[in-house]
């Protein structure tokens, strides 16, 4: 028969309300847990990211450009008169001295006028010579007339002294006497007129052959150019070093200051890098840089930053040590350094991703297809070669790599 059993009733109603509060309970914690919850980060195809890993240690802002090494010393050999080109000696990549000739012109009317220059000066030193016989023979006449008015002086002093003596006596008369006296005193003037007029002959001796020795100093200095020039038709090197460029063909006509010839002194090189404009900011002189010459790098530091802006870069200059003799210049390819802080987490910059912007976004993922852009990462700008990371992000974390997306595609949900 059954029995009556209300005590086991009464315990399934207690158990079916504990299951009900319970389940009311874990309802209402996962609602609170889920509301509390941040929206899930997207997720991107792993293909189209950049994968690296976080180095912490100090960042190293690098600035790169191509350009070339150039010579320090380098020499334009320019036209000193008009010509014409007629044999080229010879060619770039030569060794050359300072007397070495490169290219030989002609100018014949050069040559001519040179020819008719050498006959002036002849001319005109001839027309000196004869002038200093001139000026020697007037001397020479003076000085004579001036020894016989010297003479007839002497002579009219003896007449005189002769006729005192007699009148004295009373052998004279006094009008002889006076003559003689008279005559005298003419000689002594005409004595005292001579000497002057000698001396002012010696003194106008070189303001006298002073007309023709400026000229033929005018002659002579032209004739000396002109002779110059037709040397200068024989183009010489100037300077030991290396022939660079004869930008000329043989029977080209040339004007006076055209460039014939460079030549550059390749022991001692310069690098000439052409910078990106809105990277430029990022030098300054005395930065040291390192050179990459395809043979080795070489440190060096810039010296000289262009203040102009050419087809969107900026020239700057650096020095080089020494290199092979001979050596034309090649390309040059290298980077400035400038030292960042401490304690930053640097990533290598991905392709496509501008420097000094902040489009590049750190994520952080493990080895599957996707990976997940973590809500603790902040993109940090990038400096060169490098992205700085900053929160969220730790040298040597166990997640795996960090892997770089572009935060635009990302939030115009071109990821999964």
């Amino acid at each position: 028969m059954d029995i009556s059993r209300p005590d086991l009733a009464r315990k399934k109603k207690l158990r079916q309300a504990l299951y009900a509060v319970t389940a009311v309970l874990v309802v209402a914690v996962v609602t609170l847990g889920v509301s509390r919850l941040e929206p899930a980060a997207p997720r991107v195809d792993r293909d189209t990211i950049y994968l690296d890993t976080v180095q912490r240690g100090p960042m190293v802002r690098q600035v790169r450009g191509t350009g070339t090494l150039v010579p320090e010393q380098i020499r334009w050999i320019p036209a000193t008169t008009d010509g014409t080109v007629e044999r080229i000696v010879i060619r770039p990549g030569a060794l050359v001295v300072p007397d070495t000739v490169i290219l030989e012109l002609s100018n014949p009317e050069l040559e001519q006028s040179t020819l008719e220059a050498r006959l002036n000066l002849e001319a005109a030193e001839a027309r000196y010579s004869n002038r200093q016989v001139e000026v020697e023979r007037d001397l020479l006449n003076q000085r004579a007339t001036l020894a016989t008015t010297e003479a007839q002086l002497k002579t009219a002093r003896l007449q005189a002294d002769a006729d005192g003596q007699l009148f004295a006596q009373g052998l004279v008369a006094s009008l002889q006497l006076q003559q003689s006296q008279s005559a005298e005193q003419e000689f002594d003037t005409r004595y005292a007129l001579e000497q002057e007029r000698l001396q002012m002959a010696t003194d106008t001796v070189e303001a006298q052959l002073a007309v023709e020795q400026a000229e033929v100093d005018r002659l002579r200095t032209l004739y000396e150019l002109r002779r110059q020039q037709v040397a200068d038709l024989r183009v010489r090197a100037g300077m030991p070093g290396v022939l660079q460029q004869v930008p000329l063909e043989e029977g080209q006509r040339i004007t006076t200051g055209a460039n014939l010839a460079r030549v550059g002194d390749p022991a001692v090189l310069k690098a000439e890098l052409r910078i990106a404009e809105t990277q430029a900011k990022d030098i300054q002189i005395g930065q040291s840089a390192a050179i990459d010459t395809r043979n080795g790098v070489i440190a060096g530091h810039v010296t000289r930053i262009d203040p102009a802006v050419e087809n969107g870069t900026v020239t700057a200059a650096r020095p080089r040590r020494r290199a092979a003799a001979g050596r034309p210049p090649g390309p040059d390819g290298r980077r400035d350094d400038r030292a960042g802080a401490d304690g930053r987490h640097p990533l290598r910059r991905p392709a496509g991703v501008r420097a000094g912007g902040e489009r590049a976004q750190p994520v952080q993922g493990g080895g599957g297809r996707h990976a997940r852009v973590p809500n603790a990462g902040e993109p940090g700008p990038c400096l060169g070669q490098h992205h700085r990371g900053s929160g969220g992000l730790a040298a040597g974390r166990p997640r795996g790599p960090v892997r770089h997306v572009d935060l635009g595609s990302v939030r115009s949900g071109a990821y999964r």
